[in-house]
């Protein structure tokens, strides 16, 4: 029995708050199909590779990431509608990770062709089916706020109150009550305070925090960014 052309895909979705709202990383395709068109960075997946292999690959190739090569991937999800390509059946295995606004925005800066679109509106038509995967992995993401400490990735190692809720508004869409949001953040356990103040604040400096769990199943964390923006100053 004969078969058609069949191939597996992987793509990334690559994700992190930019000014306040969650975006993904996208890149502006070369090739037909849909030349021109913003899509999610991916590839074929070669012969001799694993998927996980493939999906470095691309994160290193397609992404500019390089330096991220030890970034904590995700499998996210399966997608393989037959009409998903114009050129052939192909099954796309997705993934998806949490970087710091940093890293992507070094990325964006060193390749014409990415760029930084927010999750729920890119602005215009996206390729294939990225549109629906992007929307898989915002739902996944809002799903783990509340068991796990995903949304740390997106935070420096010291962190304030304030930026820690506008990371989770960010990625609910949703403004939360300041006194009721600090208290069960501080309820999970998962963030100690250290002793220590922002500074070059016009305001009164804020409290810093820190990751007290790596993650609540165990594994070493999720891509985290190194340092603060501001000095520490002991209180």
């Amino acid at each position: 029995m004969s078969y058609p052309p069949f191939a597996v895909t992987v793509d990334l979705v690559l994700m992190t708050v930019a000014d306040g709202i969650l975006s993904v990383l996208l890149q502006r395709r070369e090739e037909e199909p849909f030349a021109g068109r913003l899509a999610l960075p991916g590839g074929f997946v070669g012969i001799d590779e694993t998927l996980d292999e493939a999906a470095r690959r691309v994160l290193t190739d397609k992404a500019n990431l390089a330096a991220q090569a030890s970034t904590w991937l995700e499998q996210l999800y399966t997608f393989g509608d037959p009409m998903r390509d114009p050129r052939m059946r192909t099954v796309s295995v997705a993934y998806f990770a949490l970087l710091s606004h940093a890293v992507l925005q070094q990325a964006v800066t060193s390749k014409a062709d990415l760029a930084l679109k927010p999750v729920t509106d890119p602005g215009e038509p996206l390729a294939f089916d990225h549109a629906a995967i992007i929307d898989t992995a915002h739902e996944r993401l809002r799903g783990k706020l509340d068991y796990t400490p995903v949304a740390f990735a997106l935070l420096p190692d010291l962190f304030t109150l304030r930026e820690l809720q506008t990371v989770h508004e960010a990625i609910t869409g949703t403004a939360f009550n300041k006194p009721a949001f600090r208290r069960r953040m501080l309820d999970t356990g998962w963030i100690e305070a250290t002793g220590q103040h922002e500074s070059d604040t016009p305001f009164r400096p804020a409290e810093l925090y820190t990751l007290r769990v790596r993650g609540a199943d165990g594994r070493a964390g999720y891509q985290r960014e190194s340092g603060r923006r501001s000095s520490k100053v002991p209180r």
